[in-house]
């Protein structure tokens, strides 16, 4: 029987692109001063908590967070590609109203089912939810019994988590409305299943 691994995947810190809520799928958008400032207070909290291994995806905002955690816990940040966000296409950049008025019925249809219907030229998210997957379990099997920090984004943490909870993805923005930043899922896997233990906490010191 696999020893329990507690792995705490949480959403990078504020980007220059939260105020006006525009969407940052594979676009490589930096923190601002208060994203910097949440990723030092994870880096904290992460120097008390007991780590044993620190995952992230490769794009800046995530990068930028997770090196926080590592300069605090001497650990390195383990780059995994199959951790960056979603790839959101035509619609990188705008906000909904945006995509509206430029996409039209588009937008509406993913509204409907954002997983059938994504967003044009963007990732399929079931690719997304299997390579979300897979690197969930490649840290918990990495780190078995141990406890895991992986920074990645807020689409892909709520599609995984769906897929994870036996919930229908195309209902990750109902189930899930939000993911606040520096925050995320701490899940237990265990003889391979996992299961949510918490959602959307602080994790500061």
């Amino acid at each position: 029987m696999d020893a329990a691994t507690e792995l705490i995947v949480v959403r990078h810190g504020e980007t220059v692109w939260h105020a006006e809520n525009r969407y940052a799928g594979s676009s490589d958008i930096e923190l601002t001063a208060a994203g910097e400032e949440q990723a030092e207070a994870l880096g904290r909290w992460a120097a008390t908590a007991g780590l044993t291994g620190i995952r992230c995806s490769p794009l800046m905002r995530a990068s930028r967070t997770a090196a926080a955690a590592a300069r605090h816990t001497g650990l390195p940040a383990h780059v995994d590609d199959r951790l960056v966000e979603v790839d959101f296409g035509r619609a990188e950049g705008m906000t909904a109203d945006e995509m509206r008025e430029r996409l039209g019925r588009v937008r509406q249809r993913f509204e409907v089912d954002p997983v059938r219907h994504h967003l044009p030229d963007g990732e399929d998210p079931t690719a997304a939810i299997a390579r979300g997957r897979a690197a969930l379990a490649a840290a918990a099997a990495a780190h078995e019994g141990g406890r895991v920090l992986i920074v990645a984004h807020g689409t892909l943490l709520r599609l995984v988590l769906c897929s994870l909870l036996g919930v229908p993805p195309r209902s990750y923005r109902d189930v899930f409305p939000k993911v606040e930043n520096c925050r995320g899922a701490r899940l237990r896997h265990h003889d391979g299943a996992f299961g949510l233990l918490g959602f959307n906490e602080a994790f500061q010191a």
